[in-house]
């Protein structure tokens, strides 16, 4: 058995509490989630005994459950944003209380938003969850290796907080093409994000987060040696006073969807092997359908 899934996803619904949503019909003829013109219509992320029945055919004790990236709405002021995070947090861990043990709920946090997060933390001072879920990019103003994010890292820390990095758009529109988006920018979006951490030593200032990248740890993985080289040769603006990025590295979990063998050789030597974690993205099909 597969003692834990850290990489699945669902849409929380609750038909009378969208309806005074803006932006947001639920449509439960097709099914379907429409977010600002936009439909989510994969029907498994409305259904968590679909994904409960998945894990038993599959063995895996547990899952930890975050949103999908469709549901980020990153564009969402700030007042709407929180009114959203708190729909999905309070929902999503609604949906995993029914289960019976074997889903915890992973919190939304739009960092987009900074100035939120100290209300959506105090929020949740007392509540029993499985993790954090951010989003490694899919706005201008996420930059995680700015100071205004410190009080959301020393929370994560204070709590030990498994800390699921997910992408979600990309604003790259070279990438427009070929679903390049995804295939290209959601691991190019990780690779940003956990480079910031590295090069601010957040990591190793805050050692208690588990810090957990998607993808098999996107392009991080592929270019932290380039990191390490800009780190020796002094680069202009890389500090030396913080942990050498290789020697970071090995503070970041990772799931193993690398969808190539090669690509898992290659998270296993930078992170290390007891680092690598099993992940699905269950219900997408760029996921792994089977354990």
């Amino acid at each position: 058995m597969t003692d834990l899934d850290v990489h699945t996803h669902l849409a929380p619904i609750n038909a009378a509490r969208l309806e005074g949503l803006p932006g947001v019909r639920w449509l439960p003829e097709q099914p379907a989630l429409e977010l600002d013109g936009h439909r989510v219509g994969v029907r498994a992320l409305f259904e968590p005994a679909h994904l409960l029945e998945w894990m038993r055919t599959h063995a895996i004790a547990r899952a930890l459950v975050s949103i999908p990236p469709p549901l980020y709405r990153q564009h969402l002021p700030e007042e709407q944003a929180l009114e959203w995070a708190r729909y999905v947090n309070q929902e999503l861990l609604a949906v995993c209380a029914r289960s019976e043990g074997r889903l915890s709920a992973m919190l939304h946090l739009p960092l987009e938003h900074p100035g939120l997060l100290a209300r959506l933390i105090e929020e949740h001072q007392d509540t029993p969850f499985g993790g954090v879920a951010i989003a490694a990019g899919g706005h201008p103003s996420i930059v995680y290796s700015d100071a205004h994010y410190a009080p959301l890292w020393e929370w994560l820390n204070d709590r030990g907080v498994f800390t699921f990095l997910h992408p979600g758009a990309c604003a790259d529109t070279r990438l427009a093409r070929f679903y390049l988006e995804n295939l290209l920018g959601n691991p190019y979006e990780t690779g940003v994000a956990a480079s910031h951490l590295v090069l601010a030593g957040i990591p190793a200032r805050y050692p208690r987060i588990r810090f957990c990248l998607a993808h098999a740890g996107g392009a991080f993985t592929a270019l932290v040696g380039r990191l390490q080289k800009g780190f020796d040769t002094q680069r202009p603006g890389v500090d030396l006073g913080v942990e050498p990025p290789l020697q970071a590295a090995r503070r970041f979990y990772a799931d193993g969807i690398a969808h190539h063998p090669a690509g898992l050789r290659l998270a296993r030597e930078v992170l290390g092997q007891d680092k690598l974690l099993f992940g699905s993205d269950w219900p997408f099909p760029m996921g792994l359908e089977k354990p």
